[in-house]
């Protein structure tokens, strides 16, 4: 009778085992490159947004800047007050005013509303300096006039001829920080305004 050795199945290596084993290990290597595509992407994600944010507060600062170093630079902002109004007659009327001005480099948009119960005016301009000249364009709206403008000066102080169509007046405009004056001396429609503003 032949024996036939005994077999340790504790020792013998199960290959079924070790391969689940290999292909455990494989997935979840796997698994783990699968995962880290995401969170590069939004890694990635994020730079695009903080470079887009960089170069637009860049050019914000840009445009800022270019505002602020133009010639009408000490007017920029919206301002308020009032003052008085003279009308043909000459008779007299208090007014509410606002005035908003826009600089960018050496151009401005300005626009100047005054108002009292029974009186209103609402004027715009287009402002271009050279050196000390001012020269530009001015719309008054409520009354659908237009015309041309030029003058001096400088440093928010300016004396500008106000022309159109049968129509002439004087503007003067005085500013000292946050503090400014408005002078109107017109040869028809109204024969003055009198405004004090700041912001």
């Amino acid at each position: 009778m032949v024996h036939m050795p005994t077999v340790n199945s504790a020792a013998t290596p199960d290959r079924g085992s070790g391969m689940e084993h290999l292909e455990a290990y494989r997935a979840a290597g796997g698994g783990k490159h699968r995962a880290n595509k995401p969170i590069e992407a939004r890694a990635g994600g994020r730079r695009l947004l903080i470079a887009a944010a960089v170069l637009l507060s860049a050019a914000f600062a840009n445009t800022e800047s270019k505002a602020q170093s133009g010639p009408f630079a000490p007017l920029a902002g919206s301002w308020s007050g009032g003052g008085t109004v003279t009308l043909d007659d000459g008779s007299t009327e208090r007014i509410r005013c606002r005035a908003k001005y826009t600089p960018i480099g050496p151009t401005m948009e300005m626009s100047l509303t005054c108002a009292s119960d029974a009186y209103k005016f609402n004027l715009g301009a287009n402002l271009r300096a050279e050196g000390s000249a001012i020269t530009g364009s001015w719309s008054e709206a409520s009354r659908n006039i237009s015309g041309s403008l030029e003058g001096r000066g400088s440093g928010g102080n300016y004396e500008l001829l106000v022309s159109a169509a049968g129509f002439n007046a004087n503007l003067a405009m005085r500013t000292s920080g946050t503090k400014q004056t408005v002078s109107l001396r017109a040869d028809s429609q109204f024969r003055g305004a009198n405004i004090s503003l700041s912001r």
